[in-house]
């Protein structure tokens, strides 16, 4: 979460009933339980107001692609209006989401996304699609290619890098508690040449993460994060530092995906022993917890989440 993260096992089926993907976008829960009931007005003024604010554009879609009837009806939009970027967009993206879940044929979903591409050439949002459904299955240079087009449309894209972080963690398991494999370079780079007050200073945390999932999955780590030793090297607590302090200065309270980031961060310093630090992400977080990376390796996330917390908080 959980970009999108490895394939659903028995943690993830039970997410989906404890976690809500708008995170804290009233707006979105708003026009989302509209379309829910037919009412498609509220999704069509939603996105027109979204405009070019790529994070919480992709993020908006992605939500409302996850809806059993938004192909149907960005279908019969579209026909409505052929020239609407915003439907062909969500089209796109609703069709990437079917596929992802076996019900659409991948060359169906990257149809819709290259149509919706052509229509706004601008937006990230139908690439971060194809992205999304390469992401378990592309070749790499398919994968490095797509990322490329998101990053040259919105260089900080949000999801685009969470996603290259989950694909990047997954090369070369065996090797093992490798602290130089790629996964942390790529983060650093991130870092790196994003500007200062940028989400993506938490993506070192994301890949420490991410690596744990893999070599927790291989059987190279322990499955309970906390007791790994994962987060507690010298390398280890020197990001969850940076990661910590970036956020007491800089956290960005407008971004449409920081609580992702915060959930990360709260896994983190709880699993390196930092239950003052963790319990005060756990205030920020409140009620918006994800499922990613609380359901790392494979463990019921709302479970682990409540519990780590109460132990934070010493309401355990």
């Amino acid at each position: 979460m959980s970009p999108p993260p490895p394939p659903l096992g028995r943690g993830r089926r039970r997410a989906v009933q404890a976690f809500d993907a708008a995170l804290d976008d009233a707006e979105l829960v708003v026009a989302r339980t509209a379309l829910a009931q037919g009412r498609w007005q509220a999704v069509r003024a939603l996105l027109a107001t979204t405009g070019d604010d790529w994070d919480r554009r992709g993020h908006r879609v992605t939500v409302l692609a996850l809806e059993s009837g938004t192909a149907a009806w960005a279908r019969d939009w579209l026909l409505a209006e052929p020239e609407s970027g915003d439907a062909a967009v969500l089209l796109a993206a609703a069709t990437v989401q079917r596929s992802l879940a076996g019900k659409d044929k991948p060359d169906l979903a990257r149809d819709a996304c290259h149509s919706a591409a052509a229509l706004v050439p601008d937006d990230p949002t139908p690439w971060l699609g194809l992205l999304q459904l390469e992401r378990n299955v592309g070749a790499e240079d398919v994968v490095v290619r797509l990322f490329d087009e998101v990053r040259r449309r919105s260089p900080e894209h949000h999801h685009a890098h969470h996603l290259m972080i989950a694909r990047l963690a997954e090369r070369c398991a065996t090797a093992g508690p490798d602290p130089l494999h790629e996964v942390y370079d790529f983060a650093h780079w991130a870092v790196e040449q994003a500007p200062a007050d940028s989400p993506l200073a938490i993506l070192p945390v994301v890949a420490h993460a991410e690596r744990y999932r893999v070599l927790a999955a291989a059987g190279l780590e322990s499955t309970d994060p906390a007791s790994s030793g994962h987060w507690v090297g010298r390398r280890a607590r020197q990001v969850m530092k940076a990661a910590f302090d970036w956020w007491l200065e800089w956290e960005r309270d407008d971004h449409p995906r920081r609580l992702i980031d915060l959930n990360f961060l709260a896994h983190a310093k709880f699993c390196e022993g930092r239950g003052a630090e963790a319990a005060a992400l756990f205030h920020r977080i409140g009620p918006h917890q994800t499922p990613e990376p609380w359901s790392y390796p494979d463990r019921d996330p709302h479970t682990a989440f409540r519990a780590a917390r109460a132990g934070a908080l010493g309401t355990a």
